[in-house]
């Protein structure tokens, strides 16, 4: 009896339940692969972009200074307006200037008579040498009055042209065609001549109109190397395009070329200082104005690029995610360039032919299998 009762133990406790079975774990089921947009990665024949701050500079710049002292006796312009070279500006007393103009025409009369009598007395003497009437020594007299006679008219021919400059300094002009400043000195003070005197206004010139960056020597050396001079970079700037937005035209793009490429690199920033130059034909831009500026290259190259949202952020790192032939993705670091129709460029860590995530990045990690969606690698995925 005892033995029947441990042979029913045993076939209580030693056999499984079925509910115990029903919980026995089970193997884990695979990962369902992250649906994500993949393109490929494709050479193009396009211009690289890259973007810098800069600020705009008048071409001309003038300190209107007055030639001659006197007094301000009119104004003829309007703070801040727009002159043309030659306008009248500001007139000073000219009643000085004229008095001495008509002291020096007087001065050039009297030269004129006396040289006329030193002439009339030469040829007589002259005529009275051959008769022996006069001396050879009276004669060389008469030459010599007449020689000094047209050597003072010459200085009193130079006087009066002095005097008529003078004069004319009364009227103070627009050196340059642009933009008059504000006025320092008013009607009536009376105002000295010379570098050090006081200045009346200023006039800046309005076009064209530069504008000057600091570019950094990657990019100097990017868009150099599209000349395809050699080095050799004389008379070959203006084909590197620049553009340039402003708050004033904040979506219109300014075309413009460059003028000016410093001959060293700032070690302390390692860039380059750069100018271009703009047409302003409105007057509209305005020197110390900021501006975004963009250099390219002088003619277009295959580039790789790809879309913004393609790239990753490790750091200080930039990082693309490369779907391989098993559809998993995989961490690959780029090197980036400047922009390219809307996209960015790569300059080493991609290979032609190769795929990537561009859309769908934040949802899988290096070594998660994908469910790749084909799509054109193009500016609208990178704003989708």
């Amino acid at each position: 009896m005892v033995a029947g009762v441990l042979a029913a133990g045993v076939a209580v406790f030693g056999a499984p339940s079925q509910k115990a079975r029903a919980q026995d774990p089970q193997p884990a089921a695979a990962a369902p692969a992250t649906p994500v947009s993949v393109a490929t990665v494709e050479p193009r024949d396009s211009i690289a972009w890259d973007e810098f701050s800069g600020r705009l500079e008048a071409v001309e710049r003038v300190d209107v200074r007055s030639r001659v002292a006197g007094a301000v006796q009119s104004v003829h312009f309007r703070e801040g307006a727009l002159v043309n070279r030659g306008d009248l500006l500001i007139t000073i007393d000219p009643a000085p200037f004229a008095a001495e103009v008509d002291r020096a025409e007087a001065q050039v009369t009297a030269a004129e008579a006396r040289v006329a009598l030193a002439k009339s007395e030469l040829a007589r003497g002259q005529q009275l040498l051959d008769s022996r009437v006069v001396s050879v020594r009276d004669l060389d007299q008469r030459t010599n009055a007449y020689r000094e006679g047209e050597a003072n008219l010459r200085a009193a021919q130079a006087a009066l042209q002095s005097a008529r400059l003078n004069l004319s300094y009364t009227e103070v002009r627009a050196p340059v065609a642009g933009r008059v400043g504000r006025l320092e000195i008013t009607i009536g003070n009376l105002i000295t001549a010379g570098p050090g005197a006081p200045m009346l206004t200023t006039l800046v010139s309005v076009n064209p109109i530069y504008a000057s960056f600091n570019a950094d020597e990657q990019a100097v050396a990017r868009a150099l190397n599209s000349l395809g001079s050699g080095g050799n970079v004389a008379g070959e700037l203006e084909r590197i395009p620049v553009e340039m937005f402003t708050a004033t035209r904040a979506t219109e793009r300014v075309r413009g070329r460059l003028q000016l490429l410093d001959n060293q690199v700032d070690a302390r920033t390692g860039t380059v200082r750069m100018r271009a130059v703009f047409d302003n034909p409105d007057g509209a831009l305005m020197p110390g104005q900021f501006a975004r500026l963009r250099m390219g290259q002088a003619r277009a190259e295959p580039t790789l690029l790809i879309s913004e949202r393609a790239v990753g952020t490790d750091q200080d790192k930039k990082f693309v995610l490369v779907v391989d032939a098993d559809n998993k993705a995989t961490y690959r670091e780029v090197v980036l360039g400047g922009a390219a129709d809307g996209l960015r460029t790569v300059t080493s860590g991609l290979k032609p032919g190769e795929r990537i995530v561009v859309n769908g990045l934040q949802r899988i990690r290096p070594g998660d299998r994908v469910a790749p969606e084909a799509v054109a690698m193009d500016a609208r995925v990178a704003q989708r």
